[in-house]
């Protein structure tokens, strides 16, 4: 059996776990899929935080991937990314950089099993704060340039690919390169925030092709099996290229509910929530909803098509926020079936309520994590 094949039909644990600490943010970025500005008082305690992570170290998980929302606004998030160290279970951790400072990036230098994921979404800061918040380039290359003085390589700097800065991916890998960082692209989905912006950002259909070939041409950059819908194009990209929503990746966010796409925050694609009997492990390993999802692939509407086999249909969460059918083709179909779909689309899911802040929100490196934090 091929690896996709065995990934295709899930695993006993996920390869990679992401955990939203807390809705919580300083920064309100329009695409934010989390909807993110303001903490729910729901939010799973610190001793709760824990049991999952023991949970995950039983279940031999190798990393999991922390976000929000700012993940380090929680008070309790360097005593939680120790609890993991210490257990084995590694952590890769993305934030806006508003609180990476000297002696915190020292300390991170210095930590096993610890990589760290710097947003941006503009290779310069009219770009970039268009889209995260005046002040937020500045922030984000302070956190690279603290991270770099400490010697800490090949961290990773993430970029949501949009029809604004898709002219820049030289200039994104130059940025990375100052720094002795990796790039990681990843796609825009119409999830959270960015259903209100993904009609105006999503990249067009020549943007696609440019980014199709400048990836096959740059296999170094990091992407995360986002743009497997390209490989319809011809060569396939690197990676598993399917989609592995309850099959090799989850969400577990704030509250401990448990959905099947980091992507897809919405009840549809809600398996249970950590808090219940058996915690996480049952809800991996039993879940209706996962098991429904490892099921063979219907190709549905796009049967007909002979690149199925490259696209897999694309992404769940692209179909499903733009009311598209989860058997459809992707909204970007490159083949341009996305284009005659969505004209037949029905009305678009309600994204929730978010937790957003609003009015402008100012971004500054005024702020310092507590003592215990550096120490």
């Amino acid at each position: 059996m091929r690896v996709t094949e065995r990934m295709a039909q899930g695993l006993d644990a996920p390869i990679c776990l992401t955990w939203e600490l807390t809705y919580g943010c300083n920064l309100a970025c329009v695409h934010c899929l989390s909807s993110s500005g303001k903490r729910d008082p729901r939010e799973l305690t610190t001793s709760q935080l824990f049991a999952v992570v023991d949970e995950l170290a039983a279940m031999q998980v190798f990393y999991v991937n922390i976000g929000g929302g700012e993940p380090t606004l929680r008070p309790d998030f360097w005593e939680l990314l120790d609890y993991c160290v210490a257990s084995k279970v590694g952590v890769k951790f993305s934030t806006n950089g508003s609180r990476i400072t000297p002696a915190i990036a020292q300390r991170l230098a210095a930590t096993d099993y610890v990589d760290v994921q710097i947003s941006i979404d503009g290779a310069d800061a009219p770009t970039n704060d268009a889209i995260r918040g005046p002040g937020s380039f500045g922030t984000a290359t302070a956190a690279m340039q603290h991270l770099h003085a400490a010697g800490f390589k090949d961290f990773k700097v993430s970029v949501v690919v949009t029809r604004d800065n898709v002219e820049q991916l030289d200039d994104f890998l130059a940025l990375t390169r100052r720094y002795a960082a990796q790039l990681r692209l990843t796609r825009l989905r119409p999830s959270g925030r960015g259903a209100d912006v993904w009609d105006a950002l999503h990249v067009t259909a020549d943007q696609q092709r440019t980014l199709y070939r400048w990836l096959l041409d740059h296999p170094d950059v990091l992407t995360g099996d986002s743009f497997f819908h390209l490989s319809a194009l011809g060569e396939p990209l690197p990676g598993l290229n399917l989609c592995g929503a309850g099959r090799v990746v989850c969400l577990i966010d704030p509250v401990g509910d448990v959905y099947a796409c980091p992507f897809v925050l919405h009840e549809q694609f809600k398996a249970g929530n950590v808090r219940e009997p058996g915690g996480f492990t049952s809800v991996w390993r039993e879940s209706s909803l996962f098991t429904e999802l490892r099921q063979p692939d219907s190709a549905g509407a796009c049967a007909s098509c002979g690149s199925y086999d490259a696209c897999r249909g694309g992404c769940m969460a692209a179909k499903f926020f733009t009311g598209l059918p989860l058997d459809g083709p992707d909204p970007e179909c490159v083949l341009g079936h996305g284009e005659a779909a969505l004209l037949r689309a029905s009305a678009r899911p309600d994204t929730g309520p978010g937790h957003s802040r609003r009015g402008p929100i100012l971004v500054t490196l005024s702020r310092r994590p507590s003592a215990e934090a550096v120490g």
